[in-house]
C-alpha cells in the first residue's frame, strides 16, 4: 500500500461541551469519508444525544462510552457542560481529568496512530508520546484566540502583569489587530478559566499538532503567528460547515417551527440563541426579552426549559412577557434545528452569542449578525466579525458588562430597519460564499489527512 493510501486510525477525545462535541464529530465525518478509522470517546449520554452518522461512514466511526468518575457538586446523570451551570465547570474538568486511566488503556490496547484531543485533557500528549502515539490539540476556537495565551509559562502574570494589560493585543503581536478585550471580559476569563493558565499552556505545548477550525481566508495572519508562537505545525481544518440534512433531527418540531415562520414575511423575523452553555445571568435574559419586546421585530427565540442561569438558578421571562408578545414572537423552550431555523427565508438576522460553531451555521446561511458575547473567544469572534461588516455588537458597559434593554432594541433595529442595514446583510451574503464553501473547505481536510500520514508514527 502507498503511504498516500495508508488507512489512519484517529482516537478523538473532546471537551464535554456539544460546542465542542460537534465539531469534533463534523471533522471525524469529514475524515471517515476519506476512508480513515475513528475511535469517537465520551460520556454515554453526550453519545447518545449526537446527530446520527449517515450509514455509509457507521462502520468507519466507533463510539466509545467512558462514564465520567462522580463529583460530589455535580448531578449524578450531568455528563457535558449543559448539564450543569456555567460555575461548575471547574467540576467538569476534574471528572474529565478522572478518564486518564481509562484513556490509557484505550491507546495502549488499540495503537492509533493520531489521538486528537481537547485544550483540558493536557496530560493526554505525555501519555500518547510515551506510547509512541501523536498527538494533536483540535482547537474549536479561533485562532484570533488561541494568539492571546503565552506560548509557555507556569502563570500568565508572567505575561499579563496588570487586568488593563489583559485589555490590549499581546507585545508578541506582529501586525495590527482591532481584537482587544473589555475589562468585563478580561475578569470573568480570570474568574472561570485563570487558574487553568498553566493548563491551557501545557495542553498546546505538549501536542506533535496543532489542528485550528479555521482557513487562511479568515485567519491568515493569525494562524502564522500561532505557529511562530508555539514552533510547531499548525494546521487549519477548514471551517467543516454542517448540512441541513446532518441535523435534521425532530420532524414534528421542525414543522410546528416552519409553520409559525411561514406567517411571517421574508427575512422579517429575528433568531435568538446562545448556545448549549449557559453563561447568563438573570438581568441578561429580562434585559434581552424586553430588547425584543421594544423593538417591535417578530423573533423566535430558542431558551430552553432545562438551561440554568450561570449560578445554577433557572431563568424567568418578564412577568406578561409571552402574553405581550404573542404571535409577533415566540419563545421556544426545547432542542431546535438552529440551521434549518437559520436558513428558513422569514429569518433576516441572527441574535447570537458568537460562538463560534454558531457564527458558521448564521454566516453560510447569510444571515447578518446581532451579537452578544458572553465568554472568552465569543468577544474576539465579535471583534474579527465587526471588522468583517457582517453585524454589529450589542453596546456594553466596559467595566461590567451591563447592557439595557434599549441597546438590545437599537442593535436589532440598525440591523432590521435602519438604512444602514444594507451593508451587514450585503457583507452576510458574501460571506455565505465562503462559510459555506464545502469545496474549499474539504480542501483543507485533504492537506490534513496529507500531514497526519506524512507524520504518522511508522
Amino acid at each position: 500500500m502507498a503511504r498516500e493510501d495508508r488507512q489512519l486510525h484517529i482516537v478523538m477525545f473532546p471537551w464535554l461541551g456539544f460546542g465542542h462535541l460537534l465539531p469534533f464529530l463534523e471533522l471525524s465525518k469529514s475524515l471517515a469519508r476519506r476512508g480513515h478509522r475513528i475511535s469517537f470517546v465520551s460520556a454515554p449520554r453526550n453519545i447518545q444525544r449526537l446527530p446520527i452518522i449517515p450509514p455509509d461512514l457507521a462502520t468507519l466511526i466507533d463510539f466509545i462510552k467512558f462514564p465520567l468518575p462522580h463529583q460530589e457538586d455535580l448531578p449524578p446523570d450531568a455528563e457535558s457542560t449543559a448539564d450543569v451551570p456555567f460555575n461548575r465547570l471547574q467540576s467538569m474538568i476534574k471528572a474529565v481529568d478522572g478518564l486518564s486511566e481509562p484513556m490509557a488503556k484505550l491507546l495502549e490496547t488499540s495503537s492509533p496512530d493520531w489521538v486528537f484531543y481537547d485544550f483540558p485533557s493536557h496530560w493526554l500528549p505525555p501519555m500518547a508520546t510515551k506510547l509512541g502515539i501523536r498527538s494533536a490539540i483540535f482547537s474549536v476556537v479561533c485562532a484570533s484566540f488561541l494568539v492571546f495565551i503565552p506560548a509557555s509559562s507556569d502563570s500568565f502574570d508572567l505575561h499579563y502583569e496588570t487586568l488593563d494589560d489583559l485589555t490590549l493585543p499581546p507585545k508578541w503581536m506582529t501586525f495590527p489587530t482591532t481584537i482587544e478585550f473589555r475589562l468585563h471580559e478580561v475578569k470573568k476569563m480570570l474568574l472561570h478559566i485563570g487558574e487553568n493558565g498553566p493548563r491551557l499552556t501545557a495542553g498546546i505545548s505538549g501536542c506533535d499538532l496543532i489542528i485550528v477550525r479555521s482557513c487562511e481566508e479568515i485567519e491568515g495572519n493569525y494562524l502564522n503567528l500561532l505557529k511562530e508562537l508555539h514552533g510547531k505545525p499548525v494546521v487549519p481544518a477548514g471551517l467543516l460547515p454542517p448540512s441541513v440534512q446532518e441535523r435534521d433531527g425532530d420532524d414534528a418540531t421542525w414543522r410546528e417551527i416552519s409553520d409559525w415562520l411561514k406567517k411571517h414575511d421574508k427575512g422579517s423575523v429575528v433568531y435568538g440563541a446562545f448556545g448549549s452553555e449557559s453563561s447568563q445571568t438573570q438581568e441578561d435574559i429580562t434585559e434581552v426579552a424586553l430588547g425584543l419586546e421594544i423593538s417591535g421585530l417578530p423573533f423566535i427565540w430558542v431558551l430552553r426549559k432545562s438551561t440554568r442561569l450561570s449560578d445554577g438558578s433557572p431563568w424567568v421571562l418578564p412577568e406578561g412577557f409571552e402574553e405581550r408578545t404573542n404571535g409577533r414572537g415566540l419563545v421556544w423552550k426545547t432542542w431546535a434545528p438552529q440551521l434549518r431555523i437559520l436558513s428558513h427565508e422569514s429569518v433576516g438576522g441572527f441574535l447570537t452569542h458568537c460562538g463560534w460553531s454558531s457564527v458558521i451555521e448564521g454566516l453560510q446561511s447569510g444571515q447578518p449578525l446581532i451579537m452578544l458575547p458572553f465568554f472568552a473567544d465569543q468577544a474576539s469572534n465579535a471583534r474579527v466579525l465587526a471588522e468583517m461588516k457582517v453585524g454589529i455588537e450589542i453596546p456594553r458597559d466596559e467595566d461590567d458588562g451591563s447592557f439595557t434593554r434599549n441597546s438590545v432594541a437599537e442593535s436589532l433595529r440598525l440591523v432590521f430597519v435602519d438604512e444602514d442595514r444594507k451593508i451587514y446583510r450585503e457583507k452576510a451574503k458574501e460571506s455565505s460564499a465562503l462559510f459555506g464553501d464545502r469545496s474549499l473547505h474539504g480542501q483543507y481536510v485533504d492537506k490534513l489527512v496529507e500531514h497526519l500520514i506524512s507524520n504518522a508514527t511508522e
